[in-house]
């Protein structure tokens, strides 16, 4: 059964509206964006993470993938695949 979906003001910039579900942290794609674009990625290990910005919009996925790295200077091989084999699907046309 799936989760229901909420609508509530991002708590950055309190201005717009996020649909999440109950576990999610509401913050909108804008702020979001902000966070993770602050720094740049230099290691050449995790050189797949400088993807255009147009595809991190698409998905919050991705978006929390990049984050998770920022915040521990590394990420796991299911990480890693998860991550290349949803930027794959997204540049095909599947929606996340």
């Amino acid at each position: 059964m799936p989760l229901p979906k909420f609508k509530q003001k991002c708590k950055i910039c309190k201005q717009e509206w996020v649909v999440l579900n109950r576990r999610e942290y509401p913050i909108c794609v804008k702020c979001h964006l902000r966070q993770i674009m602050s720094e740049e990625i230099k290691s050449k290990k995790y050189q797949f993470l400088n993807i255009p910005t147009e595809i991190y919009e698409q998905s919050r996925f991705l978006r929390n993938i990049r984050q998770a790295y920022l915040m521990h200077d590394g990420l796991t091989v299911k990480q890693i695949e998860a991550f290349k084999k949803t930027v794959e699907d997204l540049k095909k046309g599947k929606k996340s």
